[in-house]
């Protein structure tokens, strides 16, 4: 249990933890919900606590390369591939390797900009879409020196109808799709293919998030695979057409696959590579999208070579079950999960019967016949961070703030204007219940959760 007297954050490392000493955190933009904290990570997935090798932040995609002992540089275009994941993060991340490091922060950022330029204001014209077009999207938000250039806008529609609010179309606009320029094509030592995806804010995405019964993914139509399993308001999101209005949406899944090809086809003979990061839901977005690409092929370059598929997710939630893991792992998609110990969201769904339902039942090696099926597993390396605010349980899944405590982990201190992401999820539940909703067995798990966070404050 995290302890009411922590006001500082702190980054736990496995052999020890560096404390913030210096800023206790304020208030944050993205994710207002709090769970307990545990020490330790169960072994029984595979987990890193890492330490942090502190080097200059620049800004997005102008670090290259870093200095080591031995007084040589490493560049990002003669590791890239081991940055990516080739093998599994393996000597990179006990201490946390600067290039690793840089790349986290540096395709957090872009994740961040979904939600920079998502716009909020109800009395807008572009409300709940992308404030700016895509030729200015990354400068208005500050990012005009990334080196990468938006392609294509992704909108997404959760198959659910709920009469609480008058959305004029449940399609909103979930990330976007970038390439990197010529320039920074040479730095990285690749043409990155990157696709970006934002968090919940709708909701119809919440209650999408809160449907959590497994159900068969069958996005491969030659090969039907029923045991490989997925979270069915996840893969609504993903599947789902908006077909109901004059102009309908292409579903999530046809419009990424569509722009994905494309790509693939035009830089074809290049050295390529295709990111995937998302935030929260849009975690578990990206890992549907890099499985769907591996499993159709679609990043085959030729008979010899793959072009690399890469997750990198921040405090993104369990997506599948054990047959899905071990499927993604046979297909070679690379997972990098940031999470914070205290986030709640990267423990859900399947609170109780997870990858560590074994360790609850005093190390028990037997096998049950209904576990790859029934339960669900992470997939992935995780790297883990540790930090809480009793006086701001927001943020424990406030992306802002996993960002700068891997950018100065001796120095955190943000305040930014955002979404208030626990108050949404009551009032979706106080407006249901006045309009006699039933609100399936999601609704316990949301009133648990806000009920959580109201203890730490008490």
């Amino acid at each position: 249990m995290a302890s009411k007297a922590l006001m500082k954050p702190t980054l736990n490392f496995k052999h020890g933890t560096l404390k913030n000493n210096e800023a206790q955190v304020q208030s944050h933009s993205f994710g207002q919900v709090c769970f307990p904290g545990k020490n330790g990570v169960s072994s029984s997935r595979k987990s890193v606590v890492v330490s942090v090798v502190t080097t200059k932040t620049a800004s997005p995609a102008t670090v290259v390369a870093v200095p080591v002992k031995t007084g040589s540089t490493v560049l990002l275009s003669q590791k890239w591939r081991e940055i990516q994941g080739l093998n599994n993060w393996e000597s990179l991340v006990e201490p946390l390797h600067p290039l690793l490091r840089n790349e986290i922060i540096r395709y957090g950022e872009f994740v961040a900009a979904c939600y920079k330029a998502f716009d909020l204001d109800s009395n807008s014209k572009r409300y709940l879409n992308c404030k700016y077009g895509k030729k200015n999207m990354l400068k208005e938000v500050g990012m005009d020196d990334s080196g990468y250039e938006v392609t294509k806008y992704i909108y997404a529609t959760p198959d659910v109808n709920i009469p609480i609010q008058n959305d004029a179309a449940p399609g909103r606009w979930t990330g976007y799709v970038a390439v990197s320029s010529d320039e920074v094509t040479k730095q990285l030592g690749r043409r990155d293919m990157l696709v970006t995806f934002r968090g919940t804010v709708t909701n119809h995405e919440w209650v999408a998030n809160f449907m959590s019964s497994l159900t068969p993914a069958r996005l491969d139509p030659l090969h039907d695979r029923p045991d490989v399993k997925v979270e069915s308001g996840f893969l609504s999101l993903y599947t789902s057409e908006e077909a109901e209005t004059k102009f309908g949406l292409e579903s999530c899944r046809q419009q990424l696959l569509s722009e994905v090809s494309r790509l693939i086809n035009k830089y074809k003979g290049e050295e390529l590579s295709i990111t995937l990061a998302g935030h929260s839901m849009g975690s578990a977005l990206a890992l549907l999208l890099a499985y769907d690409i591996s499993e159709l092929g679609l990043n085959k370059a030729d008979h010899r070579r793959k072009i690399p598929v890469t997750v990198f997710s921040f405090g993104g939630p369990r997506v599948g079950n054990l047959s899905f893991k071990q499927r993604c792992e046979q297909l070679g998609v690379k997972v990098l999960r940031i999470v914070n110990v205290n986030d709640p969201i990267t423990k859900l769904p399947g609170v109780l019967f997870n990858e560590n339902f074994r360790g609850l039942i005093g190390g028990s090696r037997y096998e049950f016949p209904w576990f790859a099926c029934s339960c669900y597993v992470h997939v992935g390396v995780e790297l883990v961070l540790d930090f809480f605010n009793v006086q701001n349980p927001s943020c424990v899944h406030d992306l802002e703030t996993y960002i700068n405590l891997l950018k100065w982990p001796q120095r955190l201190g943000i305040q930014k204007e955002g979404f208030d992401w626990m108050n949404k999820a009551r009032d979706l539940l106080i407006s249901a219940q006045s309009l006699n909703i039933n609100l399936m067995p999601w609704k316990d798990v949301a009133i648990n959760m806000v009920n959580m966070v109201q203890s730490q404050r008490t």
